[in-house]
Formats: structure tokens, sequence, C-alpha cells
């Protein structure tokens, strides 16, 4: 080790091999194996953040129809685009995510659910939550549409 801050990161495996630790937080990647309670919190607050540029992209609709028809039928015909729909579909899909596993949230503020095979289960339970309510939106959609 060539100096103080390199030891600070040095750490030894079960075997007594000495190797270099992760700087935390780094959870995705080759140091940490990807678990399902993780990676639901992480795709908590990465849905969080897309429906924060979800909310920008419906002001933006909503701007538009108080410019005019012309602002409104750019806009529109952006949304209708197959990009278009392909951003509104992650949108709700971030949207569904995110309240599905706040419910899950919510049953852990109150309590209940922290025992492993819960949290795995509930866990589980959000993602299909979220495939079976975006599928379902959007068939309905394009039913009207």
């Amino acid at each position: 080790m060539k100096d103080v801050r390199e030891a600070l990161f040095a750490g030894r495996t079960t075997e007594g091999k000495i190797v270099r630790r992760p700087i935390s937080p780094f959870m995705i990647g080759s140091a940490y194996k990807p678990q399902l309670s993780s990676m639901t919190s992480i795709m908590h607050r990465i849905t969080g953040c897309a429906l924060g540029l979800g909310t920008l992209l419906l002001t933006v609709w909503l701007v538009s129809a108080a410019w005019g028809d012309a602002a409104f039928s750019v806009v529109q015909a952006f949304l209708a685009s197959w990009i278009g729909i392909l951003i509104l579909i992650g949108f709700t899909a971030a949207l569904f995510y995110h309240f599905c596993n706040g419910l899950r949230h919510l049953g852990w503020d109150a309590g209940r659910g922290f025992e492993l095979t819960a949290m795995h289960r509930t866990g589980r339970l959000v993602i299909a939550a979220t495939v079976a309510l975006t599928v379902a939106f959007w068939v309905v959609g394009f039913l009207v549409w």
C-alpha cells in the first residue's frame, strides 16, 4: 500500500486475502449481489425522479393547451408518436410502481412486513402489480383511443 488513504479501503476476505473494499454506497456492480429489497428501494428512488420529469411533461402539455391550437397540436403529435407513447408507458409504469411500493412502505411504517419472507413476498407483489396495472391501463387506453 502506498499511503494511509489506500489502507482505508483495504480489507480481508474470509480466506485472509487482502482485497480493495468498495466505496459505499456502491450497491450495484461486482461488489454486492443484487437483492430484491435493495433493488426495490433503488427503483423507488428512480421512479420518484421519473415522476418528477413526467410532471414536467404534463406541465408542457397543459401549457401548450393554453397557448393555442398550434402549440397543442405539436405536443399532441409528439405524444402520439411511438417515442411519445413509449415515454407515457414508462411514466405510467413509474407511477404504478411508486404507488404500489409506497403502500409497501406504509405497511413498514405500521411495523408490518419486516420478516425476510414478507419482504420478498411484498417485493414480488409490487413488481407483479406494477406490470398488471400498467398493462391493464394501456389496454383500456388503446381500446378507448
